[in-house]
């Protein structure tokens, strides 16, 4: 559902004749029902691989693409298929949570009826009902967070990119995102997690894609390369080569 084939971005920076790969020769395959983990540290080029995923950015050369769809040839097709969660919700303010459901489904060509339906359903499942008919301004960041998912669900997408969904929210409203995303891996979507805590990857991801220098260099079970039982972010230290020792849980 999730495919690159030698991802590469390159930028020129101001004074310097050689491009910069912000990502290098990625390639992975991601497959339905998957939910996985996307790692690395700060300048890793994760950030730059969700937004070519995302078709916000053309990637330099090689192939992406989405439940089927080339991100660069077919950029439409892949936006009816995704839905992008980031930790800027970008909710309107004078909008209220079911207005902004129906605007962005009417955008992605969902008929009034279903993006009723599918509106009820989302707020139950979020626990949003209450919160219908408040304008965005006065919600709160989790509250806010859990809108701008329901957005991002209303065309009912096939994959899911979240970029650091948790950034900002109290710990009930981050376990209440981890376990929404749990039950989106139940009805078969195929998710992709960006985070920095390796904590919340290990409570939902079946595999992490670890990414340092552009370079992809880890895809796959961390589980089974663990046998003494050390956590994720000791993977990562041992295999990036580290030699600081990371915040528990974290990288």
């Amino acid at each position: 559902m999730i495919e690159a084939e030698n991802l590469t971005k390159e930028f020129f920076i101001s004074g310097s004749d050689t491009p910069f790969k912000a990502v290098d020769s990625l390639t992975f395959k991601i497959e339905k029902g998957e939910v996985v983990g996307l790692l690395g540290p700060n300048g890793a080029g994760k950030t730059t691989t969700m937004r070519i995923l995302c078709t916000l950015l053309a990637p330099t050369s090689g192939t992406a693409k989405i439940a089927g769809f080339d991100v660069s040839n077919q950029p439409d097709d892949v936006r009816k298929n995704l839905g992008f969660v980031s930790a800027g919700t970008g909710i309107y303010d004078r909008l209220s949570p079911e207005e902004l459901l129906q605007y962005h489904g009417r955008l992605h060509g969902v008929d009034d009826k279903t993006i009723r339906d599918r509106t009820a359903s989302l707020f139950a499942i979020l626990g949003l009902e209450m919160y219908r008919n408040r304008l965005g301004a006065k919600l709160s960041t989790g509250t806010r967070q859990k809108v701008s998912l329901a957005r991002a669900l209303i065309h009912d997408p096939q994959v899911l990119i979240f970029d650091e969904p948790t950034a900002g929210l109290d710990l009930i409203s981050t376990l209440g995102l981890l376990d929404t995303i749990k039950e989106l891996k139940s009805l078969g979507k195929t998710v992709l997690y960006s985070s920095h805590h390796c904590s919340e990857v290990e409570k939902i991801c079946d595999k992490s894609l670890i990414l340092k220098d552009g370079k992809l260099i880890w895809f796959g079970d961390w589980r089974n390369q663990e046998p003494n039982g050390q956590g994720l972010a000791e993977f990562f230290q041992k295999l990036s080569g580290y030699t600081t020792q990371p915040e528990t849980n974290s990288i």
